[in-house]
């Protein structure tokens, strides 16, 4: 009976243990002083839909549709003095057209971590200073023109569809050619 209780006793001493340990390793991770400090001055702003034309050969190829998103320094984003949003738009033109970061004919070179820090680093380096941290891609689309055509297409070109019973009271059967309406 004895051993029975030293086992009870053991068995929660150890338990209680490693709740504790536990409960130490699963504390909050330590933050360094940079770290805390960059993410006081950080604050998230939204993008808008930007169409970026890609020109192959002097002519329109399609188009790039991208929103992106930005998590910029606070104080210094108050002292632009060009909005953002002409700004991104400048820049995406700059790297997607400039530079033809993405190669249409071969989507699968596309490095979306590339494409990020490029933006990034192109759009300090037009403000001169580090006011973007971070570039968080929320749609990154791409249109041809044939896409473009077809969905331009208006509606009014696509079959009409055909009445059952017309205003007269005429089934569409009644209506085929060669048939004589019967008197009912």
């Amino acid at each position: 009976m004895l051993k029975l209780v030293f086992t009870g006793v053991w068995v929660a001493a150890v338990t209680l243990g490693s709740v504790y340990f536990s409960m130490e390793r699963a504390s909050a991770p330590i933050v360094s002083d940079a770290d805390a400090e960059r993410k006081a001055l950080q604050e998230y702003v939204p993008g808008e839909l930007i169409t970026v034309p890609v020109i192959t050969d002097g002519a329109v190829q399609g188009y790039f549709l991208t929103k992106l998103s930005f998590a910029v320094d606070k104080n210094k984003i108050k002292a632009l003095q060009v909005p953002l949003k002409e700004s991104v738009t400048s820049a995406l033109y700059d790297i997607l057209v400039g530079e033809r970061l993405i190669n249409v004919a071969d989507t699968s070179s596309f490095d979306i971590a590339h494409f990020k820090t490029a933006v990034k680093d192109g759009l300090n380096k037009n403000f001169k200073d580090e006011i973007i941290f971070e570039v968080l891609v929320e749609q990154l689309e791409y249109l041809s023109k044939a896409d473009v055509a077809r969905l331009a297409t208006p509606t009014e070109q696509k079959q009409r569809p055909v009445a059952i019973v017309d205003k007269n009271g005429q089934t569409a059967h009644d209506r085929l050619p060669g048939k004589e309406a019967s008197a009912h």
